[in-house]
């Protein structure tokens, strides 16, 4: 396992005004709506504090780039579990409910799908290598 150093990046993209939230949400692993709830909440309560710290942070953390600092492009974060999906990318897994990424029930169900795609896959492909046409391309090959 290799562990990367992570780096705090905005999220422009994901992002509602300037990505801080999704930024802070994406390098904490949380689910983006948390992040937002307690920063609207800190604005409530402390305005003047919470929006000279947004501002601050919009200017001071860096955007991200396009495969930079998420765990789509590699990156490492702590306590979450990965399961391979057909196509070679992984599903991320939460292991806590304010993390991002799909509950294991929800994980589970697309792997179960993507099994029975494979299934209908392998029995057309073992109907075709067991039909007499297949047999008959073999023979017009080795000519």
């Amino acid at each position: 396992m290799v562990i990367r150093k992570k780096q705090m990046y905005r999220d422009p993209e994901k992002g509602k005004i300037a990505g801080v939230c999704a930024g802070l949400a994406d390098y904490f692993g949380w689910e983006l709506w948390i992040v937002r709830i307690i920063a609207l909440t800190a604005l409530i309560f402390l305005p003047q504090v919470t929006f000279v710290a947004y501002v601050i942070s919009w200017f001071v953390i860096d955007k991200k780039k396009p495969g930079i600092g998420t765990h789509e492009s590699g990156g490492y974060r702590e306590e979450t579990r990965y399961e391979r999906s057909q196509d070679g990318s992984a599903i991320e897994v939460k292991t806590r409910v304010w993390e991002a990424g799909k509950a294991p029930k929800y994980a589970l169900s697309d792997i179960e799908k993507e099994f029975r795609e494979l299934e209908v896959d392998v029995g057309q492909m073992e109907g075709y290598v067991t039909s007499s046409e297949y047999r008959v391309k073999q023979e017009i090959n080795r000519l």
